[in-house]
């Protein structure tokens, strides 16, 4: 049985909000002013519906461009007018801020997409009928949906999909389900895999020659080398950094190069700069073409990555680099002496322990860069309590048609 609804407004994960009873009630791929005939969703949560039919379509509804879209669960919005998808997405870093009390300015969206993702994660399973898949979970399911082509990828990854088709021919009927990390480097792709069990010889030899006939840079298992034809390496600024297997990049080389360009501008005046959380150095690598840098992240191999590019590349000033978990043990007031600004970009979990430690010392500038609105906004709640002012909030997509958003901001006192 469908029931009417009107849609009121797109929310925080990109599905459209009818409020009904008193309650909000989502339905996915609807937009603001629609009246839709919906059905509800077995098996989740009362408040979920699942869309039937436009009964009126809004005026700022556009076709999609990728066949795959509602099926496949990769992208939440690409039937949305470009002008009114960017105010929506601008609007939720607002929204997000002014429920933690947060009152500033925040810039127009900054758009960073430029040729699309360069890395991605495939999914390799067996169903029931024994038949492969290889693609992206479905939306909403416990399901892979098998796909050849992705329009938003970098065209980089476009030896992807077949590198990971044979791969998973290759591994899967002896194995658990397998995930798939591809990367796109200057050498060739970056394949890491994850699930497989221990590779017999045959098998070896077979990934082998399928790393030979894809031309990959690399191919490791759970990080482990399988073959390497040639050094993963990207480019970060001055230098080329060899990735670690399995390497955590920014998704599209423009958002990481837009996020380093306002981390920088914001860090005018320094001398010296902390960058915590600094992963194989996308900001310290630039950083240290004008400041002096010293870089902390928790994995070792990253750590290890950035070391090695240093030493490889002319014309930065110095860089040390340390191998510290800041969720366990941050950087302490009296550390905090050493530097006269501090850029931090946390994981999704955001940076709670050291904005505290921030918010206790006596540095006066800090650069915040953030994946998550919710998480910025409790440590940005942090540091004002401690006596910091924001300054404006340059929101960045590098997620385009996702809910998902990037944000720079910096703070003094």
């Amino acid at each position: 049985m469908t029931e009417r609804l009107v849609i009121d407004h797109v929310g925080h994960f990109g599905d459209g909000v009818a409020l009904e009873h008193g309650g909000n009630i989502y339905v996915p791929y609807t937009l603001p002013g629609e009246t839709v005939d919906v059905l509800p969703v077995p098996g989740q949560h009362p408040d979920r519906r699942t869309l039937a039919h436009i009964v009126t379509p809004s005026p700022e509804r556009i076709e999609p461009f990728c066949p795959h879209f509602g099926t496949c669960g990769g992208c939440a919005i690409q039937h949305w007018q470009p002008d009114a998808y960017r105010a929506w997405k601008r609007q939720l870093v607002i929204d997000t801020l002014a429920q933690a009390g947060i009152d500033c300015e925040v810039d127009e969206l900054v758009d960073a997409h430029g040729n699309g993702r360069r890395r991605m994660v495939l999914h390799a399973r067996l169903s029931a009928q024994k038949v492969l898949r290889v693609g992206f979970a479905a939306a909403g399911r416990h399901e892979i949906i098998a796909i050849d082509h992705c329009p938003i990828l970098d065209p980089a990854l476009s030896g992807a999909f077949a590198a990971a088709n044979d791969i998973a021919e290759a591994l899967v009927p002896a194995a658990k389900p397998l995930d798939i990390q591809i990367t796109a480097t200057e050498r060739g792709l970056d394949i890491d895999v994850r699930g497989s069990g221990p590779l017999n010889t045959a098998l070896l030899s077979r990934l082998s020659r399928l790393a030979e006939h894809h031309n990959l840079a690399r191919l490791t298992r759970h990080g482990e080398l399988v073959i390497m034809r040639a050094p993963p390496l990207v480019r970060i600024g001055k230098a080329r950094v060899t990735l670690p297997p399995g390497a955590f990049m920014q998704p599209t080389a423009a958002g990481e190069e837009t996020l380093a360009a306002l981390a920088i501008e914001r860090c005018k005046g320094a001398k010296r700069v902390a960058d915590l959380f600094c992963g194989i150095g996308p900001f310290a690598l630039r950083l240290a073409e004008k400041f002096r840098v010293a870089a902390f992240d928790s994995d070792a191999p990253a750590i290890t990555a950035l070391r090695n590019a240093v030493n490889t590349t002319q014309g930065l000033k110095p860089i040390t680099a340390e191998a510290r978990d800041l969720f366990r043990r941050p950087l302490v007031p009296q550390e905090l002496r050493d530097y006269d600004c501090v850029v931090f970009d946390p994981p999704r979990q955001g940076a709670q322990a050291q904005s505290q430690q921030l918010a206790a010392s006596r540095i006066a500038q800090v650069v915040a860069v953030s994946c998550n609105p919710a998480t910025f906004a409790r440590d940005a709640r942090i540091l004002i309590d401690g006596g910091f002012r924001i300054e404006h909030i340059t929101p960045v997509d590098q997620f385009r048609h996702t809910p998902h958003v990037e944000l720079v901001a910096r703070f003094r006192r």
